[in-house]
């Protein structure tokens, strides 16, 4: 659920990055751009546990924290209406520089590949990559984006060239239905009457507040029209607020959260109500409203994961953000702030849940979940995800990563290999890897990190999940845990796939049958690949995967058929060729391709690494 960045100068292999890593320098050599370094140094800002501090006014904050990263504004741009000159902070004296010419200048040198948004959008020869989100600034001139994926088009094209929508159209318009209905819903809570409810709803409006406050031509994919898409769908569906109760909204306290997250990174979220906007990383971003939104969305998730332990609501779906499942013990990355899969496990846990089950079907692995959870064993994290031998964001969630310690075997990893993966390939490593290990876990809960940025059209995912097949995968897992679900919103930046997939998993949830049936899906060749890699280092862990594995060897010996063995890329890329819906830019093979074809009037160059 987040974008797919890394810097220019990182290799082949290495973890791919949202924004620059700690460079070692101390927070009191960025207090400000020192007077005797202009030219050199770029506009930076003041910082405060790791948060990149943009407010008006002088500096108030310490400058000792020496580990903190810093978030760089573009090359070349001017100052940002907050930012602190040297001049204004009393941290250093009147002639005194905040840090040296020459090692800023070092500095400068070593981060320069990929600092401009131009940088990180158009690649050079050396390296091969798709960017998410964030094109360059000059964009933006005779350019509209897309009010449903945000993707940028042409002034002359009427509809996006992504997701096909009109230009100008607004997918949560009807969000007001939702909104008079809220007063009306039922209210489910501990302290209500021990009346059963089918299912609960998880949301509150305050959450809508967190947005990215800084200007820019181009708008940021997890916005608060994400939450409104989904909740218009709901209301003109019928199910809220007649079939589903909602759970009172809370703010998570300190004491659950530190019991996820370090208490430096819970304060380092909290400093955040106090700036008018701040950012974690380049593209996790905080405004005044955001320490609520995220103890909003927390507490709601742990509320319903007790309920449902409880047996007061047989299911849930917490619609919330910001999303989750990338902030990590002691970091906020991916636009998640605080880890809402993680305290709903252990909120579950303190309501009598012994074993908890985390599926995350989110497209980019849910790293800071992994983490949390690594050497638990009480908890099952598994994980289906893009993953492209490391190069998609976040890159971790190798097959080969299955956790540590006692926590060995129960960190499940199902890595794809690429782009384009659809219902098939997901339903298939269900049916072999999923429902096999979490039948012979037995949860007493199952948690579903749901992010929909593997749907159809999204601008982040690239990949082919339809509503039906989420509907599909929620249906399998009621399952697992005697019915007991809670299904927690993660990622997913196409508006319409994301409210008609939410839509039709609490259709599930209702009681609803899934949208189909798969008795025996046909994966591709590369969901195969995956699917055996998966079973190949997890059976010595789960032995009942033993015979599934010698099975599926059989079978992929024997080659591919008529039924099954479909690449994955082109068969996406048919269906684009064919006028069928999804992201246009399958025609060439790359993103990259179709911004310097339509932005730029580059000739498509020939990449060294997928030979495209």
């Amino acid at each position: 659920m987040t974008s797919n960045m890394r810097p220019l100068n990182s290799k082949k292999g290495e973890v791919p990055s949202h924004g620059r890593e700690n460079c070692g320098v101390s927070d009191q050599a960025f207090h400000g751009n020192c007077q005797s370094c202009d030219g050199v140094g770029k506009p930076s800002y003041p910082r405060a546990n790791g948060v990149s501090l943009k407010e008006s006014g002088t500096c108030s904050f310490s400058c000792d924290h020496a580990n903190a990263l810093l978030v760089d504004v573009p090359k070349g741009s001017p100052a940002r209406p907050g930012h602190i000159d040297s001049a204004d902070c009393g941290q250093h004296a009147k002639n005194e520089s905040c840090m040296p010419c020459n090692d800023l200048q070092q500095e400068s040198d070593r981060e320069q590949a990929g600092d401009t948004l131009d940088d990180l959008f158009f690649f050079n020869d050396e390296e091969d990559d798709d960017i998410d989100w964030e094109p360059s600034a000059r964009l933006a001139e005779n350019r509209w984006f897309c009010l449903n994926c945000t993707m940028p088009n042409l002034d002359e094209v009427k509809h996006c060239l992504n997701c096909h929508e009109l230009k100008g159209s607004e997918v949560a318009a009807g969000y007001d239905v939702f909104k008079t209905h809220i007063a009306r819903a039922a209210l489910v809570s501990a302290d209500t009457a021990p009346v059963l409810v089918s299912t609960a709803i998880g949301f509150d409006e305050r959450m809508l507040l967190h947005s990215e406050m800084e200007m820019k031509p181009n708008p940021h994919p997890e916005r608060p029209n994400r939450l409104r898409a989904i909740a218009a769908s709901l209301a003109a569906a019928g199910i809220f607020p007649s079939k589903c109760a909602l759970v009172p909204p809370r703010e998570i306290t300190k004491e659950e959260l530190v019991m996820v997250h370090t208490s430096d990174h819970v304060e380092s979220v909290e400093q955040t109500k106090n700036m008018l906007y701040s950012y974690f990383t380049s593209d996790t971003y905080a405004n005044g409203h955001s320490a609520c939104a995220a103890k909003l969305a927390a507490g709601l998730c742990a509320d319903l994961a007790s309920l449902i332990v409880s047996g007061r609501v047989r299911n849930g779906f917490a619609l919330v953000r910001p999303p989750g499942h990338h902030a990590g013990v002691k970091q906020a990355m991916g636009f998640c702030l605080h880890n809402n899969a993680a305290v709903a496990a252990l909120a579950a846990q303190k309501a009598g849940a012994k074993k908890v089950l985390i599926v995350d079907w989110d497209v980019h692995h849910g790293n800071g979940t992994q983490e949390i959870f690594e050497g638990n064993k009480s908890v099952l994290y598994i994980s289906l995800h893009r993953h492209e031998d490391g190069s998609f964001y976040p890159g971790t969630g190798a097959a080969d990563e299955v956790g540590d310690l006692d926590g060995k075997g129960f960190s499940v990893n199902i890595p794809w290999s690429c782009g384009g993966v659809g219902d098939n390939d997901y339903i298939f490593a269900f049916q072999h890897v999923v429902l096999p290990i979490a039948t012979e876990f037995a949860p007493d809960i199952t948690i579903i990190s749901a992010g929909f940025d593997a749907a159809r059209g999204d601008p982040l995912g690239c990949c082919d999940v339809t509503p039906a097949g989420y509907s599909q995968m929620t249906s399998m897992l009621t399952a697992c845990s005697e019915g007991k679900l809670l299904v927690i919103l993660e990622g997913g930046y196409n508006l319409r796939s994301i409210s008609s997939s939410a839509t039709e998993v609490v259709k599930v949830l209702l009681g609803d049958g899934p949208s189909y049936g798969t008795d025996a899906a046909a994966p591709s060749k590369e969901g195969m690949q995956t699917v055996l890699q998966v079973l190949d280092i997890q059976q010595k862990y789960w032995p009942v995967l033993v015979p599934i594995f010698a099975s599926l060897q059989v079978q992929a010996q024997q080659g591919p058929t008529s039924s099954n063995y479909v690449n994955a890329e082109n068969m996406l890329k048919r269906r684009m060729l064919t006028g069928g819906p999804g992201p246009v830019w399958w025609k060439w093979g790359s993103k990259r391709l179709l911004y310097e074809v339509l932005f730029e009037g580059r000739r498509p160059r020939k990449s060294k690494a997928k030979g495209k």
